[in-house]
């Protein structure tokens, strides 16, 4: 259902859920306590406020889209008028989303250089984009001194050919597993060096090239820095980072946040209170990175800790999205598009990456086509929603008031005008507000 991390005589907000696969007229909800140490012998537990709200998978639906209707889009209304202002009724009106003001892309490897179909199908889909492995420092580093940013620079000179954005990820992983085996025999002394010749390299070379930095990766399920350097290792890296880009965004990155309640580690309580330990450290931390590697979504649960992070009133990014290959095409593409759409149609998240990149012996966990670019089920689901999240092409003509209106999704927009022999043309932005957006043209 969930987990809560409590402090002794406070209250703590607990939001979660779960999905039943079978009608039940009963709900028994227990509560398993970890006890933190030995002295933890009398525990006693008040529950106030407890309420359980039953909905059915079509309620969830239907709410899902009224989110999406009032956060991802927005009215318009467009006035046309000729040059002394007059009012022009019946003037052809033509609209066209050219943009998408979301962020939703996918992982790319060293897969796509040189591969024409494979930039075509990406560049044709997707706005944003991360580097796999091609920035972690055992690919830029492998040995000590000699570094190799030959890869990174021929795909970000692809993204950047094409107008996408692009993560950072990431300057350190706290697994030793992924960090290079010549820093695992460094001394301490020389471990910080390493450290800050890495974090000067890599964002001065990249500084203001990629919208987000993954700081100190996965660093609640792995602390190798720390155990070797100290407890404030992170907190340098932060303030190192900072300091050589002070325009970076700077992510914490997690998984098993938002897949399930059952990682004690890696609990919402806990990346919650290792940000505020960051925070009160003076670290500049911009954005929240859920890596959302799923089995089985509870989405409950999910909304219920989306929830809690967005009262940090900081970004939140679904940073890795997939679903596990334990399940067969046909389930992972099911539970694909209750995750996407969850993610989307929360008001906390800023942008969705799927960790899809590409390989000869396929994906990490999940394609979107095989090696010939042709859909698989998963593919499918993401072109079905990104046809879904954009607004069509829509022709209509003015009013009596000279004005046409509509329900746009968030983005860049060209419009085409015409009336009698006249003609203009335009092209307006469409950014979240509450009020209607009113652009006026004229003819």
């Amino acid at each position: 259902m969930t987990t809560l991390l409590t402090l002794s005589g406070c209250w703590s907000f607990l939001k979660g859920g779960f999905i039943l696969d079978s009608p039940s007229n009963l709900a028994i909800i227990y509560f398993k306590i970890n006890m933190q140490s030995s002295d933890d012998e009398n525990i006693s537990i008040g529950i106030a406020s407890g309420s359980l709200q039953p909905f059915t998978y079509q309620q969830w639906r239907t709410n899902q889209q009224y989110i999406t209707n009032t956060v991802r889009k927005r009215a318009v209304t467009i006035h046309v008028s000729d040059s002394h202002g007059d009012r022009l009724q019946g003037a052809a009106i033509k609209i066209e989303q050219i943009s998408n003001d979301f962020p939703f892309g996918s992982a790319i490897a060293r897969t796509i250089l040189g591969n024409e179909p494979y930039q075509k199908w990406f560049v044709e889909r997707f706005n944003a984009a991360v580097f796999e492995n091609e920035l972690k420092w055992y690919v830029t580093e492998p040995e000590q001194g000699k570094l190799n940013y030959t890869i990174p620079d021929q795909m970000l000179e692809l993204i950047r050919a094409n107008q996408i954005s692009v993560r950072g990820h990431n300057i350190f992983w706290e697994d030793p597993k992924y960090t290079p085996a010549w820093v695992r025999n460094l001394s301490s002394d020389a471990l910080k060096l390493a450290v800050n010749s890495r974090i000067q390299s890599l964002m001065s070379k990249y500084k203001e090239e990629f919208i987000h930095w993954d700081v100190s990766n996965e660093m609640l399920h792995f602390d190798f820095y720390e155990q070797r350097l100290g407890p404030d290792a992170t907190l340098h890296f932060f303030e190192t980072a900072h300091k050589v880009d002070p325009l970076a965004t700077l992510f914490m990155n997690e998984f098993n946040v938002v897949e399930t309640c059952s990682d004690v580690n890696s609990t919402v309580d806990t990346y919650i209170s290792r940000l505020r330990e960051l925070e009160l450290g003076g670290v500049f931390l911009d954005g929240i990175g859920l890596e959302s590697h799923f089995s089985a979504p509870n989405l409950p649960l999910m909304r219920g800790i989306l929830d809690k992070l967005a009262t940090l009133d900081l970004p939140i990014w679904l940073t890795e999205v997939d679903i596990s290959k334990n399940f067969n095409y046909e389930t992972q593409a099911i539970y694909l598009e209750q995750v996407l759409r969850e993610g989307f149609s929360h008001p906390a998240v800023n942008g969705i990456i799927l960790w899809t990149a590409l390989h000869p012996n396929g994906c990490y966990q999940m394609c979107l086509t095989d090696n010939n670019f042709k859909n698989l089920p998963a593919g499918d689901v993401v072109d079905k929603l990104l046809q879904e999240w954009r607004t069509g092409e829509m022709n209509g003509y003015t009013d009596e008031q000279g004005s046409h209106s509509f329900f746009g999704f968030l983005g860049e927009y060209r419009i085409s005008v015409a009336f009698g022999n006249r003609t203009a043309n335009s092209t307006f932005s469409l950014s979240r507000g509450d009020e209607t957006k009113h652009f006026n043209i004229q003819l």
